[in-house]
């Protein structure tokens, strides 16, 4: 599938061909901490299948396993677009919430749940409004 993405202020912009079937949802305390929000949906992408505009800044996060990865942002509006290999990028776990087809790629998976809130699963229950 083909998608296409941009940060907030469109100052960096991304085209890439992805496989629907590999979006997971992620619960790690890493991903609630970066993202701002109790979990973060990734769309990993193939670092052939992806084209980058633009210069976003990158932050080295050392994970619990000792692993580096290189987390990018819009340096402008502090949009989350991914997070890759610092040294030889192969995959590249694009941040959802800035893919402009983000309404059709369901996540398939959850990950870390053993982190996730104790009330996410309870949200479907809430009443809901469809604007502010």
């Amino acid at each position: 599938m083909k998608i296409n993405g941009h940060c907030h202020c469109g100052s960096i912009s991304f085209t890439a061909e992805a496989d629907p079937a590999k979006v997971v949802v992620c619960h790690c305390t890493d991903c609630q901490t970066m993202s701002g929000a109790p979990f973060r949906a990734v769309l990993p992408i193939a670092a052939k299948d992806f084209v980058l505009t633009g210069s976003p800044k990158v932050y080295i996060k050392i994970a619990q396993s000792g692993n580096r990865r290189a987390q990018a942002f819009c340096g402008e509006c502090g949009t989350p677009l991914y997070a890759t290999s610092p040294d030889a990028p192969a995959v590249y776990g694009v941040r959802l919430g800035c893919v402009d087809e983000r309404a059709q790629l369901p996540p398939v998976k959850q990950i870390w749940t053993a982190s996730s809130m104790p009330w996410v699963h309870d949200l479907a229950s809430l009443p809901g409004v469809p604007g502010q």
